[in-house]
């Protein structure tokens, strides 16, 4: 059995460079970024896009009720009992 104390002096060491990770492989760029964006909106999307187009206040109808209570036409008996009616429906 062979020990050396702490004044043995060891012979030199290799030196060996840093460690270098392996290459990953190259990706195409080409394909990644060279594709066409499609964007397809349904008949329904495109008919509630057009929704927007539509007034918010239909001028002939306002002015058709505006002549019915000029004529006193537009309160009815018939109107008021329908209007109860449906105010009974929904409280009840």
């Amino acid at each position: 059995m062979h020990i050396n104390g702490p004044t043995a002096v060891h012979p030199a060491q290799s030196i060996r460079g840093p460690h270098h990770a392996p290459q990953a492989p190259a990706v195409d760029s080409r394909t990644q970024f060279d594709t066409v964006d499609e964007l397809d909106i349904s008949h329904e999307a495109d008919f509630a896009s057009q929704v927007k187009d539509i007034p918010d206040i239909r001028a002939d109808r306002v002015a058709q009720i505006k002549a019915q209570i000029a004529d006193g036409t537009y309160l009815t008996d018939d109107k008021l009992d329908l209007a109860l009616e449906r105010l009974l429906d929904e409280i009840g």
